[in-house]
């Protein structure tokens, strides 16, 4: 009789193992959503500003990130006599330049998208009509009236972005880079659904005696309000063979992608740190999913992925 109980207990204790012990775990948790991103800027070229930030999104967090532009870049042809011979176009005659460099700047912000990970292009060809920093001539003079906000938020709410990426709106920058940012800040604040954090960058160098300074442009027509947390993507994290590499190499693979833009290219190796203020949208846990994204950015940063470890 003790036999058999002993085989009785044995055997259920084997069918429990065999069909009850997953329900006796606790629930296993779930990968995080991969991190969802749109760049809204004015230019083919101003992405460079977070190149580093946007290649360890795509690379090493498994990260989307589209990238709408809001102009044809027609405005850059003044620089762009080195690109003459390159394309084989007189670019630097006025005429000839805004009629080629669309389509010119169009397929070089495609390159350097193909080096950032940028998922999908998105472009409204407005005007690139001229310089200047007056963001309501853009808005009211270059920019077709009753466009640019609604395709920005019909794009926020077709890709249920976590986060925007524009330029920090200082009062000398682009009035286009102004225009760009306050729009897309605007589309996010009329978000009804889960807002996506507005995140303004600056690039930096490393010892500059004179810091960033993150009082934007005052206009009563244009208000917005900056969280005070600066979050930095370090360029210059070492990894790979003998540490010799970093992530300046993607800065200067994308400012060279851009090869019709002369006075660009000086931009090579000028900064080192890509730096972030929260533009205040109305979105929720908006610091602690800042907080969140840079943390992962900086634990994966010196560990960035090649293609054998993303082989199954």
């Amino acid at each position: 009789m003790k036999n058999l109980s002993a085989i009785l207990v044995r055997t259920a204790v084997l069918f429990l193992l065999l069909t009850g012990f997953a329900v006796a775990q606790p629930p296993s948790t779930a990968a995080p959503a991969p991190v969802r991103a749109l760049i809204v800027v004015a230019h083919p070229d101003d992405e460079s500003c977070f190149a580093a930030t946007v290649y360890e999104i795509t690379h090493n967090l498994g990260g989307v990130v589209d990238q709408l532009v809001i102009t044809n870049g027609e405005g850059g042809y003044r620089y762009s006599l080195l690109a003459e011979s390159f394309y084989g176009i007189a670019l630097t005659d006025e005429a000839v330049g805004r009629a080629a460099l669309p389509e010119i700047r169009k397929r070089e912000l495609l390159d350097s998208g193909h080096i950032l990970g940028v998922a999908n292009h998105f472009f409204l060809d407005q005007r690139d009509v001229r310089y200047t920093q007056d963001i309501d001539e853009v808005l009211g003079e270059h920019w077709r009236p009753g466009v640019v906000l609604p395709e920005v938020e019909r794009r926020l709410a077709a890709g249920h972005y976590d986060f925007v990426f524009t330029l920090f709106p200082s009062p000398e920058t682009h009035g286009g880079h102004k225009a760009a940012t306050m729009t897309a800040l605007s589309a996010v604040q009329q978000t009804a659904e889960r807002k996506s954090v507005v995140l303004a960058c600056q690039d930096s160098r490393s010892g500059d005696p004179a810091p960033l300074s993150w009082k934007g442009f005052q206009s009563a027509q244009h208000p917005f309000s900056v969280l005070p947390q600066v979050y930095a993507t370090d360029r210059t994290v070492k990894f790979g063979f003998k540490n010799a590499l970093d992530y300046q190499i993607i800065v200067n693979w994308v400012i060279a992608a851009h090869k019709s833009q002369g006075a660009f290219q000086m931009g090579m190796n000028r900064a080192d740190r890509e730096e972030f203020v929260i533009l205040e949208s109305g979105a929720a846990d908006e610091t602690a999913r800042t907080d969140a994204l840079f943390h992962a950015l900086a634990e994966q940063a010196s560990h960035p992925k090649g293609v054998a470890a993303c082989k199954p």
